[in-house]
């Protein structure tokens, strides 16, 4: 019965993950569809996802298809520039052989009724994150410092647990996680070696390092065979210099070690741990430096639906590979959500902000962004898939629409050709040049285009498939974890 739901819920999250992508092309198709019909042109095709159609239907003189490639989508407007490369041959001799030239002002405004359309949906998508809130955790929320790594860079710049970051780089931080004004999106994407850091620190006030980044961000080890380096070497994704420093979590709980004491213990999952033997603890790392004592019972106090209860513990050393008495709880990664009423506007700021600051990082020469760091179609279904996962999933991905919808948005309006920027800028010349660029040039181009956005997809799509595949990194030789196993009953 376990399997049976644990494979339906599998099932339904695949799914809206697939109708949530294919709202967001069909949305931003559908621009393109009612500028062409508005402005008079001959749609020959309208085809979510590419190559050859798996189901095609003819109505209105429209043929709707369904695609073999489960990525993007287009509608066949013959009198635009010739798409063929990517769309494929119009059908039959119809009347596209007979098709007039339209006006420039016409191909402007179809090409740019799709990402207007794409924008509009991430306006309706902001207006439901607005009206049903926003689940913001503690790793994205909060600036105060929760542990920092042995030796790093923030350990030998003084940088101490408890610390609250308040600028990086001279800009003022908000958050410590995400892309807007954000401590690690500003370490990341700083473009300076040394970078000055000005914090709170309790009971001195405030102060400020400098903290002085490695040359280069250290690559983790491979093992294994010729074959598995080389997957690693093509799906790994560059890695990124960071200073060594992590959020402040409250020790809230996510899951138990099978058979330890934690699990046996009245916790649930959701628990947050406020106190020990009375002694109050405020991070996951306050938790693991008690040191815990086999054979004693501890009192821990729980805060569980806003009231606090004690809950009575008894830690044990771990029957498999165990060095330490322990109590079995796994943390939760996010800490004690909130959910936040956002502004529909900040929300749209927000994401046309982030994919500008992604650009301008990608193309610095200084920054550690990279190419290699970017998605594709299947890092975002796979985003999408982890988000629908969380119990918060539906508000999660709602949210994760609004970025999603304005990046498509502004992605599409970059003046490449292939891109409906790319169509723009063409109609432009030849509305001020007063002559049409010539069909040779366009194909010769175009082709030239598709083959290189071919090539940058498969390198990503070999980059998101990497973060779901194992590739071999191992860094410093990793002990096994500790294991509880079940304890014998005592005898009657």
């Amino acid at each position: 019965m376990d399997v049976l739901l644990s494979l339906l819920r599998f099932l339904g999250v695949i799914l809206l993950v697939i109708l949530m992508f294919n709202l967001m092309i069909v949305v931003h198709e559908w621009g393109h569809f009612l500028a062409g019909r508005w402005r008079g042109l001959y749609i020959d095709r309208f085809q979510i996802w590419f190559g050859k159609p798996i189901w095609k239907k003819t109505y209105n003189g429209v043929q709707y298809g369904l695609g073999s490639i489960p990525a993007g989508g287009f509608v066949s407007l013959p009198q635009m520039a010739p798409m063929e490369s990517i769309e494929g041959k119009v059908e039959g001799d119809g009347p596209t052989k007979q098709l007039p030239p339209i006006k420039p002002i016409d191909k402007i405004i179809v090409a740019f009724a799709g990402p207007l359309f794409s924008f509009l949906l991430a306006v309706v998508f902001a207006v439901v994150v607005w009206a049903v809130k926003k689940p913001v955790s503690e790793a994205v929320g909060t600036t105060t410092i929760g542990h920092v790594l042995e030796d790093s860079p923030a350990a030998k710049a003084g940088i101490q647990v408890g610390d609250t970051i308040k600028t990086v780089d001279g800009q003022k931080v908000e958050r410590f996680l995400g892309m807007s004004k954000s401590i690690m999106w500003t370490i990341i994407a700083s473009e300076n070696k040394d970078i000055e850091i000005e914090f709170d620190r309790p009971g001195v006030g405030p102060m400020k390092v400098t903290v002085v980044r490695p040359e280069e961000a250290q690559e983790k080890k491979l093992e294994g065979g010729w074959l598995r380096q080389a997957w690693s070497y093509v799906s790994r994704r560059p890695e990124l210099r960071t200073i060594g420093v992590g959020p402040m979590i409250s020790p809230v709980v996510a899951d138990f070690l099978p058979n330890s004491p934690a699990a046996a213990s009245d916790l649930r999952k959701g628990d947050l741990i406020v106190s020990v033997d009375g002694k109050p603890v405020r991070s996951r790392e306050d938790v693991a430096a008690v040191g815990w004592e086999e054979g004693r019972s501890y009192e821990l106090g729980v805060v569980r639906h806003h009231r606090e209860i004690k809950v009575s513990v008894h830690p044990r050393m771990p029957e498999k590979d165990g060095e330490k008495p322990l109590i079995g709880i796994v943390w939760s990664q996010e800490g004690v959500r909130t959910l936040v009423r956002e502004n529909p506007a900040v929300q749209v700021i927000d994401s046309f902000n982030a994919i500008v600051r992604t650009l301008k990082a990608v193309f610095s020469p200084k920054s550690d962004v990279k190419a290699g760091h970017l998605s594709g179609p299947v890092g975002i279904m796979g985003t999408y898939y982890d988000l629908f996962k969380d119990p918060e999933g539906w508000r999660l991905a709602l949210w994760f629409s609004v970025l999603l919808n304005v990046n498509l948005a502004i992605l599409n309006l970059l003046p490449f050709p292939v891109l409906d920027g790319g169509h723009i800028v063409m109609a432009s010349y030849e509305w001020l040049t007063r002559r049409a660029i010539p069909v040779r040039f366009l194909e010769v181009v175009q082709t030239a285009f598709v083959l290189l956005l071919l090539s940058f997809m498969a390198f990503v799509t070999l980059k998101d498939v990497g973060d779901r595949i194992p590739k071999g990194d191992t860094g410093e030789e990793r002990k096994p974890d500790p294991a509880f196993l079940p304890l014998e009953k005592k005898p009657a």
